[in-house]
């Protein structure tokens, strides 16, 4: 359960400070566009964040963090939200800056959604393991 709340740690201060970056970084170059970098600071936040806070709450009424499953959930949600928003932060400087995306990015942010969803997948379906258990019987 550690490992979920320091998740949740490491993502709020990514959210923050993607979002600070953001404003500062547009604002130096005086940009007022669109840029993808604006949508980082809500999905570190939300799907890092707030994810992580519902997984820990679920955890602890459930203990899904104790099926040997779950750090293949861990680590494909971790890596699909890293590779996703990372190559958004790219995408948005490249704008940003005034080039054109790298070649291949969206295969690359495509596989980080890829992850995203095999760690959902994980995810969902340890929690059907956890629901479809019967309760244990109370002890007298």
């Amino acid at each position: 359960m550690r490992k979920l709340k320091n998740a949740a740690h490491v993502y709020m201060v990514l959210g923050l400070v993607s979002g600070i970056f953001y404003r500062e970084f547009t604002k130096y170059m005086h940009f007022t566009g669109k840029t993808p970098m604006s949508l980082v600071h809500g999905h570190l936040l939300t799907l890092g964040m707030v994810g992580f806070l519902l997984v820990l709450a679920l955890d602890k009424q459930f203990q899904l963090s104790e099926l040997k499953q779950f750090p293949y959930f861990f680590w494909f949600y971790n890596a699909g939200i890293v590779i996703t928003v990372g190559m958004m932060e790219v995408r948005g400087i490249a704008t940003v800056i005034g080039h054109e995306s790298p070649e291949g990015l969206s295969w690359v942010a495509g596989a980080g959604h890829l992850l995203l969803l095999v760690g959902l997948i994980q995810f969902f379906t340890l929690l059907g393991k956890r629901l479809g258990e019967s309760p244990a019987p109370p002890k007298a």
